[in-house]
């Protein structure tokens, strides 16, 4: 497939338009943010992982009837993805209290929640992603509460799916990002996932030992995050190709470039 212009280059990929007006392709970037844009790296071999994580998320969870943007991977970097009309929300679900829910609601790091909790943030960088309540979805018309009510559902199912695939490999999945989109099909907009789910968007600890194997090693100067996201890839069987794997030293990998202001 041929990759056209740039569409849309956000904090970790960029859009590029292709022949198909209803297909693009998604380029992973290695860019490291947080705090909202405020802390940046360049992270060699970060963009290659998370490509690899989300197909492999993806792939399965379409399998279990939750319809996503993923059409097929095309190489190291790159997706073909769907077009769709992104809901300008970031829907956060957490199963342990841990970052900003702690500081903001003075509630101790590590609490199990008694089941899963479902935030809303605009999602707008400028703004810093703001908490939202539901209701101010519906009074800006953001989405509709059919959708709305579309969407938690399929949270949940999606929860439900990754708590059991991570547990299974010794990983407990802490919380996580999603976002949604409009499509049309047979005429009819359609809700689907779409963007990313990988150690990006996810926090994950391991079981035993409750080490960080996500975005935090970078947010909190942990260090090794490609160790980190490496173990994670290798946990869920799909580091299998090794000689790609090698070309681009995803072992050696650790170390964090700074980009020049």
């Amino acid at each position: 497939m041929k990759k056209g212009k740039k569409l849309y280059e956000g904090k970790a990929k960029i859009i590029y338009a292709t022949q198909d007006k209803n297909l693009v392709i998604q380029y992973f970037k290695d860019d490291a943010t947080a705090f909202n844009n405020q802390k940046k790296s360049t992270i060699e071999g970060k963009g290659v992982l998370n490509n690899r994580i989300s197909e492999h998320i993806l792939a399965n969870l379409s399998q279990i009837g939750i319809k996503n943007h993923l059409v097929k991977r095309l190489n190291m970097r790159e997706q073909v993805i769907k077009l769709v009309e992104i809901i300008p929300i970031e829907f956060i679900t957490r199963n342990v209290a841990t970052g900003s829910i702690t500081k903001r609601l003075g509630i101790e790091d590590g609490t199990v929640l008694k089941e899963p909790l479902i935030e809303y943030c605009l999602k707008d960088d400028a703004l810093g992603d703001p908490l939202i309540a539901e209701e101010h979805i519906y009074a800006f018309d953001w989405a509709t509460k059919k959708e709305i009510e579309k969407i938690k559902k399929m949270i949940l199912r999606i929860n439900d799916f990754m708590v059991g695939m991570f547990r299974g490999i010794g990983i407990k999945l802490i919380d996580f990002k999603l976002e949604f989109g409009r499509i049309k099909i047979n005429g009819k907009n359609e809700i689907i996932l779409a963007d990313e789910i990988s150690p990006d968007t996810c926090r994950l600890w391991d079981s035993v030992t409750d080490k960080k194997l996500d975005k935090d090693r970078f947010r909190k100067d942990l260090g090794d995050l490609i160790p980190a996201y490496t173990e994670v890839a290798k946990r869920l069987g799909i580091l299998h190709e090794q000689s790609n794997v090698s070309a681009v030293n995803i072992t050696k990998l650790s170390t964090v470039k700074k980009k020049s202001k």
